[in-house]
């Protein structure tokens, strides 16, 4: 069936996505029904087992990848159209788009609060502003975007050590860049939770904009695979002497802990709020080695990833509401008032849900029912954009 939606998309690219995508829901589900749901910290060595840190460590692959090859969508929608002016446009208002939609229909989905008092600032904002900037970033040189990339990306970490307290403009403006925090307006009645500060996932979507001249249509297909392999291996081999170094790119060293498995999982801890150097070399690293290998692989299971591939904000808006629809029935099952997860600014920072939720196990199950649920709709929905290219919108969903 795949076979009869011509499409101009790069498969390996949309197998990738589909991944992340997949997985990016196992770690929203653990959320929504395991115990601690959104208040724990699965990555805590004193608190976490091994079982629990995979479940969060194995989702960290999802943000940069998405952002990355955000960027490199970016750069082969440009490839097609005439003019850098056309492509700047198009990032400028899908930009905007984005942010407007992570701060309604998002933040709703997440908080299933009415009065929108929670404002959360997370993966889609983050693709959004980077795309706005990007918007006028395109019209440099394509080494000099390059350079700005990797200065921003192997950089940033250096302005670890500026932080900043309270609410005034100033302080947000820093939380928006480079920190991540909670601020709390109105006396409690209105928070902002910044967890995508934008400078670093700048970065990334402005590497993943140059990546993207591997997979233009003239570039030799033996020549990319070399360098798939060049980077990936590349970027494992640093982010193990760095880390092994431990002096810079992260804000947490690793440390001995209590046995050498717990070891191991402090030296893989590495920080995503907001992502640092290592964090990004440890993720996007065995990506260029996934893209390597499943190049030329089509299966049954590489259609599945595909069909997830090509309609991600449609699946990400989807699941978002699914999952908490089935956490509000857990917590009932529970014997719980279902409204805890009606997140308020007020219930939000109770953490009244901290030591409440279902083993792990289950939340694996819901994983599983979640994407089942959600293959055939977006089964349908790729076939709507396939059939209809003709129709501008649907390059915004």
């Amino acid at each position: 069936m795949m076979n009869k939606i011509k499409s101009t998309r790069i498969e390996s690219i949309d197998i990738l996505r589909g991944l992340v995508m997949i997985i990016m829901a196992l770690d929203h589900v653990r959320d929504y029904t395991n115990v601690g749901y959104v208040f724990g910290d699965p990555t805590n060595m004193d608190t976490t087992t091994p079982s629990l840190f995979f479940t969060r460590w194995i989702t960290h692959f999802c943000a940069p990848v998405f952002v990355f090859l955000a960027g490199t969508s970016a750069f082969l929608y440009g490839s097609k159209k005439s003019s850098k002016s056309t492509l700047s446009k198009f990032l400028f208002t899908r930009g905007l788009w984005l942010i407007f939609i992570e701060l309604t229909i998002v933040n709703f989905a997440w908080t299933f609060d009415f009065n929108l008092d929670l404002h959360i600032f997370q993966v889609i904002w983050a693709i959004g502003i980077c795309m706005v900037l990007l918007a006028a970033l395109i019209y440099l040189p394509k080494k000099v975007l390059l350079v700005l990339g990797l200065i921003i990306v192997f950089g940033h970490n250096a302005l670890d050590g500026i932080t900043m307290q309270g609410n005034d403009p100033l302080a947000i403006l820093w939380y928006l860049i480079h920190q991540q925090n909670f601020v709390i307006l109105n006396g409690g009645e209105s928070v902002l939770f910044i967890a995508y500060p934008i400078l670093p996932w700048l970065g990334i979507m402005i590497l993943g904009y140059c990546f993207g001249h591997f997979y233009t249509r003239d570039f030799n297909v033996q020549l990319r695979k070399k360098w798939l392999l060049i980077l990936g291996f590349a970027s494992i081999a640093l982010f193990v002497v760095l880390r092994y170094i431990n002096v810079y790119g992260d804000l947490v060293p690793w440390s001995v802990q209590k046995d050498s498995t717990f070891t191991f999982l402090s030296f893989i801890n590495t920080a995503k709020y907001p992502p640092s150097l290592l964090y990004t070399l440890m993720t996007l690293g065995p990506a260029m080695l996934f893209l390597y290998s499943i190049e030329s692989v089509k299966n049954a299971i590489t259609n599945v990833l595909v069909v997830i591939g090509r309609v991600p904000f449609f699946y990400y808006i989807l699941h978002l509401y699914l999952i908490h629809l089935i956490g509000l029935i857990g917590l009932n099952i529970l014997g719980e008032n279902w409204r805890e997860l009606i997140l308020t600014p007020t219930r939000f920072t109770s953490g009244y849900l901290a030591d409440k939720g279902f083993d792990l196990w289950v939340t694996y199950v819901v994983w599983l029912i979640v994407v089942v649920v959600l293959y055939p709709f977006c089964k349908m929905f790729m076939r709507y954009k396939a059939n209809n290219r003709d129709k501008w919108w649907l390059s915004y969903l």
